[in-house]
């Protein structure tokens, strides 16, 4: 037995009882040659033993090494051995808490004292342990044996810690009121008084009708006392009121507590003053929807109310207009006269907007000194642009009053005088998107800037000049495309660690006189002209010839690289047979390239898509979903597709720290990635708290300007390398 395995729980009598057990068994020592007397002796050890035996506590003796010489039936039950098992065993077997020379010390020290109750830990035979509680009485003149019970408090242990836990919780941060059966307080915790402003004294023998504040009325509280008999359980928000008449916002939880016969005996309510988040939700909705410096709406609530606008006049068969605005010559006060004097205009510019539309018209601040004017139920065609023209003149008028400014640098006035040039573009359905109707306002509003500033234009066909610059962008594009000038940048990809796992290889037109041209301007004209094939098959060759020269280096060999494959070329009837090709051609390692494939792209055909990606697949390539989230994409085909990874587009990314949907729509993502075995990337990371927070939530891998942009190749390897000798 262990040193120690033996009760706190074994009173006096016990002792009592293991002293005489102890004396007789001496006896029986003394008196094994006096036949009558140890007949007799007999019959008492045989009544004590029978007690032993059958005592509920398990019972061992042990002598002085703590080999067990004797144990009851209760010690074999409660330690899961046979009597020959225990008999077999040493006390250092079944301790479970205390090393075997712990156990020794222990038993010197009982020796010392003669007897010690106290508890522990036993190791059953299956290899589970239980708490018990010993008590153990030595005798030195009885051949220096210990005489022992012990009682498995496993279970008691249990009880008293949960109680403990439940009294912690009940003085947790939420407050917490119980009451009985017909609702009448019996208790509350200190956090229910530190929100309500009520003590237990205050509250106890009253009902939460105390709380009630006038925000809701009798049907509301029928329908959570409804939901309580149907469901057992109600939460949500609910307006209370503190002690002292101040009503404030609650998050509250209701839970019934039946009896065993099924009858309702308590209820138990939790409560957290949500009056600080209500701020907060208040403060994220200004600043993600509203411009901070005027207070107007900003280009995405104005996105949002010009869809809305589209829908209203689609169904009201009443003409809107959008009107783009643009300050002449606002960077000559910024920089003659600073920022704050610029700000100065701005708001009274805003001001004026607000003045010179009706109160149904949207007038919203894009950014700098452009702002727009969305306005909605106007009459037909002809009627609308008299309207609308009408509408912007006023503008014109009221924006060209001189303004009076504060000038900080010697705390004076100045009067300003500004002008406005304005675009006007009309909608009457959903046939033309935002981004069209957008493309053309603007479109309006720079002509009207080169027709001198301070007029207006509305957008008409023949202005698009746009036209004959894609005309010219195009055979510009074809001729780079015949005198290869492109070249790949790199950008890193880290795991959670920061380390570097592989690069998404980004295409960049070395324009003779525009120099370096980013993809965004002639990717989407290369789509719409089929020059994305010839372009593809450049970059695929790069990445696999690049993989292939990686693959020699020992800091390289493990990178993979990601390219982005269009629609277009994933079509045609011949892309396996490319791409298997060029890896064959270029001895590409496999496993370590990735291709990224819209939402879009899968969306048409599926069979097709399937069979070609798992026959590039079998070759190990691998697959990642790119800006997934952004399309009108289907979910069950994720579960058809031999996809390897989603990446969480670049606009969930920027606003998981400042848009709360962001960033549920960016948990969800890698939740819905993980549920699926698939790993998952976050690209536009840009700071660390966006990257803490993806780490947070389980985002697999990262991409963005936080861990490295986009270079040409010699630059990201020594980067790399920097990178490797500062690990």
């Amino acid at each position: 037995m262990t040193a120690p395995i033996y009760l706190w729980g074994i009173s006096a009598t016990a002792l009592a009882l293991l002293a005489v057990l102890a004396i007789l068994w001496h006896w029986n020592v003394r008196l094994k040659k006096e036949v009558d007397a140890r007949k007799r002796f007999e019959e008492i050890i045989e009544q004590y033993r029978e007690v032993v035996h059958t005592s509920l506590d398990g019972f061992m003796i042990t002598d002085i090494s703590g080999a067990v010489l004797d144990v009851n039936a209760s010690a074999c039950r409660i330690l899961g051995y046979s009597r020959a098992e225990l008999l077999a065993l040493r006390a250092a077997d079944i301790e479970a808490k205390k090393s075997a020379e712990e156990t020794a010390l222990h038993m010197r020290e009982m020796m010392e004292q003669g007897y010690s109750q106290f508890e522990t830990v036993h190791r059953r035979k299956d290899g589970s342990t239980i708490q018990v509680e010993v008590s153990i009485l030595h005798l030195p003149r009885l051949d220096d044996r210990f005489f022992g019970f012990f009682r498995d408090v496993t279970a008691r242990k249990e009880v008293e810690s949960q109680l403990r836990i439940a009294a912690i919780a009940f003085e947790a941060q939420e407050g917490m009121m119980v009451t009985d059966a017909n609702a009448v307080i019996l208790q509350v915790n200190q956090a229910f008084t530190h929100i309500t402003g009520y003590a237990s004294a205050d509250a106890v023998g009253h009902t939460p009708r105390l709380l009630r504040s006038d925000r809701h009325d009798d049907d509301f509280y029928a329908g959570l006392w409804g939901s309580l008999k149907l469901s057992g359980r109600w939460q949500g928000e609910i307006w209370n009121r503190r002690k002292d008449g101040e009503p404030y916002p609650q998050w509250l939880t209701i839970t019934v507590v039946k009896d065993r016969a099924g009858l309702v005996s308590h209820y138990v309510a939790t409560m957290t003053d949500i009056t600080q988040r209500k701020l907060a939700e208040s403060e994220i909705n200004a600043l993600a929807f509203y411009d901070p410096l005027t207070g107007l709406p900003n280009r995405r609530l104005m996105l949002d109310r010009l869809r809305q606008a589209l829908t209203g006049s689609d169904r009201s068969r009443r003409h809107g207009a959008l009107m783009m605005m643009d300050l002449d010559n606002f960077k000559i006060l910024n920089d003659t006269q600073g920022h704050d004097v610029g700000d100065q205009l701005l708001m009274e510019v805003s001001r004026r907007l607000q003045a010179g539309v009706r109160e149904g018209d949207t007038v919203a601040r894009l950014g700098g000194d452009e702002f727009v004017v969305i306005l909605v139920g106007l009459d037909k065609a002809g009627f609308a642009a008299m309207q609308a023209e009408a509408v912007g003149v006023k503008i014109q008028a009221l924006i060209n009053e001189p303004y009076e400014l504060t000038v900080s640098s010697h705390e004076g006035k100045c009067i300003h005088h500004c002008s406005v040039s304005i675009g006007i573009t009309l909608f009457q359905d959903q046939h033309t998107s935002t981004e069209e109707l957008m493309k053309r306002a603007d479109t309006a509003m720079y002509k009207a800037k080169s027709a001198g500033r301070n007029t207006l234009r509305f957008f008409d066909p023949e202005m698009q000049a746009a036209v004959s610059s894609r005309a010219a962008l195009e055979s510009q594009l074809r001729s780079a495309i015949h005198h290869q000038q492109f070249v790949v940048y790199y950008q890193p990809q880290v795991d959670g660690a920061r380390q570097v796992v592989g690069v998404e290889a980004l295409i960049r037109w070395v324009h003779p006189d525009r120099g370096v041209v980013l993809p965004g301007e002639f990717i989407p004209l290369a789509e719409d002209t089929s020059l994305i094939l010839p372009l593809g098959d450049w970059i695929l060759e790069a990445a696999c010839q690049q993989l292939k020269t990686w693959a020699l280096q020992p800091e390289t060999a493990q990178l993979s690289i990601a390219v982005n494959v269009s629609a277009r070329q994933f079509r045609q009837t011949d892309f396996v047979k490319r791409v298997l090709g060029l890896m064959d051609r270029w001895g590409t390692p496999a496993g370590r390239l990735k291709l990224e494939l819209t939402e879009s792209m899968l969306l048409d055909n599926t069979t097709e898509i399937i069979a070609k990606m798992r026959t590039l697949k079998s070759r190990g390539i691998s697959f990642s979903l790119d800006d997934f989230g952004t399309g009108y994409s289907s979910l069950s085909y994720l579960k058809l597709l031999p996809i390897d990874q989603l990446k969480i587009d670049q606009s969930f990314v920027h606003d998981v720290l400042n848009d709360p949907n962001a960033a549920t729509i960016a948990c969800s993502i890698i939740a819905l990635a993980h549920s699926l075995g698939l790993m998952v990337i976050a690209e536009g990371v840009e700071t660390p708290e966006q990257s803490d927070f993806l780490a947070r939530n389980g985002c697999d891998h990262c991409q963005g300007y936080l861990f490295g942009k986009p270079l040409p190749l010699s630059e990201f390897e020594a980067q790399l390398r920097l990178y490797s000798e500062q690990r």
